[in-house]
């Protein structure tokens, strides 16, 4: 029996012996690599089956090929730029013409009613509409001061009450829904005018008469927004009447500082500031020598040209930088120079002659040189009285050409007692200035606007020559000071908070991923800047100089008599008086109305650019960060600094050819230009590198010049209908094109122009559109020629803009099927698209099941003519109308929606495809998310194809995820891999994660991140961000009296005390656990939101035996580390798929753990799946972000931002008109008033007492 068992056993180990052999055969064959975690093939598989599941869904969703079909009858046209740009700025001419005719009658009338009205008495008790005081009907009265007021001591008779008026106020849309009366005009009078003054009242009485022509000129032009004359006086006259706007602290608004009244009122100026510096000027004059010179900054716009000196024995500037050169007087250099005055400290003794002398020097070397205004020149100096008058050197820079002397010197002579005020007067009367003395903060502004009437005389003495001036982009009423208030409540809110959550997380806010989550999300805030926001209007302004018409006047001053007596004296004399600017606001949305984007198809835009080099308005024009605070250089935005070239080059390092174009703009030339660029798009998170083709041209009899631009891949071309497809042809066919709109389901673009009514507002842009097509059904229908008629006639009541609306309605026709209510099972001619497989099994599945399955919860379809049409999938036949909405609410704008645009570029990646995104860091939302899918439909006819539509689809992550997860199985739920789907920017798609879901890969997984650059899988793209705002540290310690410093100590003592007793009140309330729990249950987090920290960390504060560290580290958080607004440069690093075609990186499998991942495209879409090794290590600190960083120009230790935009500043062009001089001006004599020295006997008693004493 042992033998078949030996015999067996043998027969085994033969066998054994044969694999054996095969196998060392095999070894040189075989690859002894350690088995790889992650099966390339298996991963090739997951990507391919969803792909082809994703595109079927789509197909089958959005019947792509039918609407695709539906645009056959369309046919396509060639763009011509140049025609559209020059048809554009002639819309925007004739629009101005309008507005320029309306300002110039309200000028002349202005004019002749001053003279008529000249020789009527001031009545102070003159009723008048006081658009801060006037009351609505049923507005209760405000009390009558009882008994009569007392005297007031400041104008030496008794106050007057005059009842305030009644108006009727309606909201009215063209106004941004303001309440207005459109029968009168009402006045806002600045806080620091009296307007009971008898100069004032007379004014504002004349000036009633403008009412007729306010209501004259807007029934001519209805498009008129608000029309206003501004009285030298300070108070402005605005039509339709309306009440001033009181939400703000403080009423800051004096239409004499605002940029269309100052350069109306005077022509371009090189201005010197000169301020002594000497030992003397301390405490109360310091303060009021530094109102001074920020009062005379205010009254500067971006055609002037300023600097400041500060003299003692030698001649600084206050902004070392700013050496030897006069510098534009943006909003970025006037805030700098803001901060280098108020920096300054007195010290030495003034040297008057040398500063005089430094100041005509640089006057002659900027004139010469060809550099700033080249008009008006000017000296200010601000001091406390000067030695001696300087003759000498007035005679030889500034009196070699009588009677003119070109530089005009303004004299503010600082402080109460002051002795030697007969030279710094004489300075002021010699040099066609004017000479003004100060003693008080209040009266500052009223005395330091003096000059403008000064500066204007020669604009007045030539009496015909009114010149237009156009303002740059500015933001309504508001004042840029307004953004440093709103910055420090925010702060304060800021601390408030920190304050809060401290006594309800205790230690646990102390954290560094606390402190660090708080931070980014602060920061983040700060990221948020909106392209459209409505919280300003922003307009331009057209204005116009308002002369009186009187040569001589009688004039009533004090008169010194034999240097002992003051006397008051009338007499008549040769005066050129401005009387103030009437002007118009031409709001900026109105201007963009009239610019026809559908003419310029998807991702083409128009901008218009000033003389100056900035943009009036700009798609990537961001003027305002955190959601609502104007950033602090908002208006002066150089068009080299949106339009980015995709040249590599450094920050600020810009290329000559678009320097080139930029000399062609400004200079209103007409031309055209392709460039390759950068555009952003997305919150500044999405970027995408294209070739795109400019066309320019003058906006003639304005300092504007338009510029369109379009991408030169899909914006060649244009859909256009076919003659027998016209409104009227189909009327005639006895179709009903008010059928073509049925239903709720349709939206038009709300921002454009397709007709209007000048004399009716409509609820909607929906509801409008509806009333014109009735009308166009109507016999006799024909379309309006223009949009504007030429001055002085009136405008049409309506216009439509033709080609449009003929697009929109033939888009309507043919895709009026898409939003019907198909049968599900039904295979109508306009039913399922798709006969693929999965596409059959769709169409089986009932409706409730396919939308669980699935989670679509809409599809939509947007026209290239700005109609989108969206069509809701229910669950179980019930309606969920509240879908539609949201979408309607957020998705109406078509080509300008973010989907739509990637869509259109996408076809040019792969034209079967569609593509996905979710919003940005969706997952930190516990909300459900929506993925949100598109396709763009291409209309192709004799060679050339144009986009004409896109569609798309909207469906439940959940879903996506659930569908990925049956894909892939268990294999991505392991902990030995990680698994993403990413999209063309590197944003996170889908995540075993949930919470990743909208993350930028990099911040996720920094090290594969890389590795996918390094392979080419995403090229890295940066950005600069050249409109950002940062934050600099505010010094608290000030720069005031020198004599008040033993009190500066006084105070740090009492602000110690306050903190130690604070902190010892606080440690009480810790302490006290009633105090403690009642502090919480007040001011806790009422939702529950905030997590509550551990039982072992109460011990860790002091409730256990160990001891309480950080005992006052969260004392930090009571202290407000105040910060400053500051312009300043970022870059961002912004990332997109390298689209080249097999791509040699999607054929490479993983290699252990160098190369721990595998990446593949997901056919048919944007995304892309990636699959990592998670057992292999990786360098958890390397972190790629998209977040905006600050560039560091390597600047010296004084120097910013400013600094260096000053050393490589750009080219501009002066304004035409200049008017700096004439020859009857010498005849005018008024130059200021002298000051008087009162000895205060009972004060000079006192002091001889306390000597004695003390």
């Amino acid at each position: 029996m042992a033998w078949p068992r030996t015999r067996t056993l043998a027969h085994w180990w033969r066998l054994c012996l044969g694999l054996f052999s095969i196998v060392v055969w095999l070894v040189p064959c075989v690859n002894l690599q350690p088995a790889e975690n992650i099966n390339y093939n298996l991963v090739h598989s997951w990507a391919d089956k969803l792909g082809m599941e994703l595109f079927h869904l789509g197909d089958f969703i959005t019947r792509r090929k039918e609407v695709q079909e539906s645009f056959k009858e369309a046919k396509v046209v060639s763009r011509n730029g140049a025609s559209i740009v020059d048809s554009m700025a002639k819309e925007i001419e004739m629009m101005m013409d309008l507005k320029v005719s309306a300002v110039r009658r309200i000028m002349d009338t202005a004019e002749n009613t001053a003279l008529s009205h000249q020789n009527d008495l001031a009545d102070k008790m003159f009723s008048y509409y006081n658009a801060k005081e006037m009351l609505e009907p049923g507005d209760p009265f405000p009390p009558i001061p009882t008994p009569a007021p007392d005297m007031d001591k400041d104008i030496g008779e008794p106050l007057i009450y005059v009842q305030p008026k009644v108006v009727v106020l309606e909201k009215r849309p063209e106004f941004h829904n303001t309440p207005v009366n459109f029968s009168v005009s009402s006045v806002h009078v600045p806080v620091n005018v009296f307007d009971r003054a008898p100069d004032v009242i007379k004014a504002i009485q004349w000036s009633e008469n403008l009412d007729q022509i306010f209501r004259d000129n807007y029934k001519n032009d209805p498009t008129l927004s608000w029309q206003f004359f501004g009285s030298s006086t300070g108070f402005m006259r605005q039509f339709p009447a309306s009440k001033w706007n009181k939400d703000v602290p403080v009423d800051l608004y004096d239409c004499r500082l605002r940029s269309w009244y100052m350069e109306a009122a005077t022509s371009p100026k090189d201005i010197v500031i000169l301020m002594d510096g000497s030992g003397s000027m301390l405490g109360q004059r310091l303060d009021i020598a530094k109102h001074v010179v920020n009062t005379i900054l205010d009254t500067l716009g971006t055609n002037d040209f300023v600097n400041i000196f500060t003299f003692a024995k030698e001649v600084s500037p206050v902004v070392s930088c700013f050496e030897d050169l006069l510098i534009q007087a943006n909003l970025d250099n006037i805030r700098e120079l803001k901060e280098g005055i108020e920096s300054f400290k007195p010290k030495s003794i003034a040297n008057y002659t040398a500063a005089l002398t430094f100041a005509f020097e640089l006057l002659e070397d900027t004139k010469s040189s060809s550099r700033g205004a080249q008009c008006n020149q000017a000296i200010m100096v601000i001091g406390d009285g000067a030695p001696e008058n300087n003759r000498a050197v007035f005679e030889l820079h500034n009196w070699r050409d009588p009677p003119y002397k070109p530089v005009r010197v303004f004299t503010y002579l600082i402080g109460k007692e002051v002795a030697n005020w007969d030279d710094i007067r004489w300075m002021a009367c010699e040099n066609q200035g004017y000479y003004v003395h100060l003693s008080d903060t209040a009266e500052v502004r009223e005395m330091v606007l003096n000059y403008i009437p000064v500066m204007a005389r020669p604009l007045v003495l030539g009496r015909h020559d009114h010149p237009v001036i156009w303002s740059q982009v500015y933001a309504d009423i508001e004042d840029t000071k307004l953004s440093d208030y709103l910055w420090e409540i925010k702060q304060c809110e800021e601390q408030k908070a920190d304050v809060l959550e401290y006594w309800q997380v205790q230690d646990r806010m102390l954290e560094p991923s606390e402190m660090h989550r708080r931070e980014y999300r602060r920061m983040k805030e700060t990221w948020n800047q909106p392209v459209d926001s409505n919280v300003y209007q922003f307009m331009t302004t057209v204005s116009m100089p308002i002369y009186d018409r009187r040569e001589n006047a009688n004039i009533t001053e004090e008169v010194l008599i034999n240097e002992a007596l003051w006397e008051l004296q009338t007499r008549e004399t040769r005066i050129a008086n401005i009387l103030g600017v009437a002007g118009t606001d031409v709001p900026i949305n109105d201007i963009k109305k009239l610019l026809s984007p559908f003419m310029l198809g998807v991702n083409g835009y128009a901008f218009i650019v000033t003389n100056n080099g900035y943009i009036l308005f700009h798609p990537d024009f961001r003027p305002i960060f955190q959601g609502y605070i104007l950033k602090p250089s908002y208006n002066s935005v150089d068009m080299i600094e949106v339009e980015l070239l995709d040249d590599d080059k450094g920050a600020r390092d810009f290329n000559p050819v678009l320097l080139t174009i930029r000399d062609s703009i400004i200079n209103q030339s007409t031309g055209s230009k392709w460039m390759l660029v950068k555009n952003h798009f997305d919150e500044m998170k999405r970027v995408i590198r294209i070739k795109r083709q400019y066309y320019w041209t003058a906006i003639k009899k304005t300092p504007f010049t338009l510029v369109i631009s379009y991408p030169e891949q899909y914006g060649v071309s244009r859909m256009d209908i076919r003659t027998e497809q016209e409104i009227h042809r189909v009327n005639i066919k006895g179709t009903n094109i008010r059928s073509f709109f049925d239903g709720k389901r349709w939206k038009i673009h709300p921002d454009w122009l397709f007709c209007k009514h000048s004399n009716r507002t409509f609820k909607t842009p929906e509801i409008e559109l509806l009333y014109f097509l009735e009308r166009m059904s109507e016999p006799g229908w024909r379309w309006p020629g223009s949009r504007s008629a030429m001055p002085p006639e009136h405008a049409a009541a309506m216009f439509c803009d033709r080609q449009l609306m003929q697009a929109l309605v033939f888009d309507a026709r043919v895709t009026g099927w898409f939003s019907n209510k198909t049968s599900w099972h039904s295979k109508d001619e306009k039913g399922t698209s798709a006969s693929s497989p999965i596409a059959v099994l769709m169409g089986l599945l009932p409706r409730n099941e396919f939308k669980q399955r699935f989670g679509v919860t809409l599809a939509f379809l947007a026209t290239h003519s700005g109609l989108t049409r969206w069509h809701e999938f229910h669950s179980n036949g019930l309606e969920d109308t509240r879908i539609g909405e949201a979408f309607s609410q957020n998705n109406t704008r078509a080509i300008d929606e973010i989907w739509y645009k990637r869509a259109v570029d996408q076809h040019f990646v792969r034209e079967e495809s569609f593509v996905y995104s979710v919003p940005f860091d969706a997952g930190e939302s516990k909300s459900e998310i929506l993925v949100t899918a598109s396709h763009a439909i291409f209309h192709n006819e004799g060679g050339k194809a144009a986009p004409a539509a896109v569609v798309g689809f909207q469906f439940q992550h959940s879903a996506l995820y659930k569908l990925f997860h049956n894909i892939t199985g268990n294999a991505c739920a392991m902990d030995d891999k990680d698994c993403y789907i990413l999209d063309n920017n590197g944003y996170v798609v889908i995540s075993t994660r949930v919470h990743e879901t909208g993350r930028f890969f990099g911040e996720v997984n920094g090290a594969i991140m890389k590795r996918l650059l390094e392979e080419n899988v995403y090229k890295r793209v940066i950005v600069y961000d050249y409109q950002a705002v940062c934050f600099k540290s505010k010094n608290d310690n000030n720069a005031s009296s020198m004599l008040l410093s033993p009190f500066i100590h006084v105070l740090r003592l009492g602000k110690w005390l306050l903190h130690t007793a604070l902190w010892y009140i606080v440690q009480l309330m810790q302490w006290a656990p009633g105090v403690s729990a009642h502090f919480a249950d007040m001011h806790g987090d009422l939702n529950g939101t905030e997590p509550r920290p551990p039982p072992e960390h109460h011990e860790r504060n002091g409730h256990g035996n160990g001891k309480k560290k950080n005992d006052d580290t969260w004392l930090r958080y009571l202290t407000l580390h105040r910060t400053r607004l500051k312009t300043c440069d970022m870059q961002r690093e912004l990332y997109t798929l390298f689209n080249e075609k097999d791509n040699v990186v999607y054929n490479m499998t993983a290699h252990a753990c160098e190369r721990p991942f595998v990446v593949l495209p997901i056919p048919n879409s944007n995304l892309i799946l990636l699959v990592i090794d998670q057992l292999c290590p990786r360098d958890a600190s390397l972190i790629l972000t998209v977040n905006p960083q600050t560039i560091d120009y390597h600047l010296p230790v004084n120097d910013s931002l400013a600094c260096f935009k000053q050393a490589n500043e750009f080219n501009r062009v002066r304004p035409q008109s200049c008017i700096s001089r004439h020859a009857n001006e010498s005849a005018i004599k008024l130059c200021g008033k002298g000051c008087a020295v009162y000895a205060n006997l009972g004060l000079l008693l006192l002091c001889h007492i306390l000597s004695r004493w003390l």
